[in-house]
């Protein structure tokens, strides 16, 4: 696992922390932050995947 794929899903998971409190608490602004945040770390994740398959042989 390398460090983007670490970063990319602690991202994720603050992404989706910051929107379930945005939900709660009726606060539009917070939880599109969050989504985006959430998408953001999904994109980071994504590319670290991509770079260990580039480094897997064959």
């Amino acid at each position: 696992m390398n460090k983007d794929q670490v970063k990319g899903r602690v991202e994720e998971a603050v992404g989706k922390v910051k929107e379930v409190a945005g939900k709660a608490t009726g606060s539009t602004s917070t939880e599109l932050k969050g989504t985006a945040q959430k998408v953001a770390g999904k994109t980071q994740a994504a590319y670290g995947d991509a770079k260990e398959q580039v480094k897997k042989p064959g």
